[in-house]
């Protein structure tokens, strides 16, 4: 996803005039989002647009959504990409993460929004990646549920898998050689960096990438 900061918020998009720089409630968001063609997250009553992604971007989301569904067919989850909200905070925190698996059986009833996430996965870009691994990240971090954060590059073969252990510390795995997997028991997944990245059309990691990053 694109996360626009305030300053470009209100921005024309086809010629319109974007939401008007004022506070919402979560009220007044639910409402323009189903009015507006345009997705929009919501932090501590600000609205920030979204806007379309690249090729390479959709095309990670589609493969690591494809293999979480596949492993937990006949499960009782829901395997959710990039146009379902997630309430993070209720009335305070709204997003769309990229991917997010939920087991619990509350958000089986849901028919709009997750509120119960084992998994999140977020592809990243230039423009959202300080706000995924900076402020989303430590918001997500409060959602009682979630166990695996997987923040995928889109620039070379880097998956970032974030696990909270059962002394509720998040510990971090780069995962960058072809053989690498993503095993997640609770979800009988395992997702190699083939898998991720079949089609995508980057280059494996190269000696140096990290150096080079920073």
């Amino acid at each position: 996803m694109i996360f626009f900061p305030p300053t470009l918020l209100y921005l024309t998009y086809m010629g319109q005039p974007e939401l008007p720089p004022r506070r919402y409630t979560a009220e007044e968001y639910f409402a323009l989002e189903t009015q507006s063609d345009l997705r929009h997250e919501f932090f501590e009553g600000e609205v920030f647009a979204m806007a379309g992604e690249s090729i390479a971007h959709n095309t990670i989301a589609l493969n690591v959504a494809m293999a979480c569904r596949q492993a937990l067919r006949g499960h009782q989850c829901r395997v959710q990409i990039e146009g379902i909200q997630l309430a993070v905070e209720t009335n305070r925190h709204y997003t769309y993460p990229d991917i997010v698996v939920s087991c619990d059986p509350q958000d089986q009833q849901e028919s709009r929004r997750l509120h119960h996430p084992l998994l999140i996965v977020e592809v990243l870009s230039p423009s959202t990646e300080a706000y995924d691994r900076g402020l989303k990240f430590n918001q997500y971090k409060k959602l009682p549920s979630l166990r695996h954060y997987l923040l995928v590059s889109q620039k070379t073969w880097l998956v970032e898998w974030y696990q909270l252990s059962e002394h509720g510390v998040w510990g971090h795995t780069a995962l960058a050689e072809a053989e690498d997997a993503v095993v997640i028991p609770e979800l009988n997944l395992t997702m190699t960096l083939v898998q991720i990245y079949e089609e995508v059309g980057v280059a494996p990691m190269k000696a140096g990438f990290w150096g080079e990053a920073e």
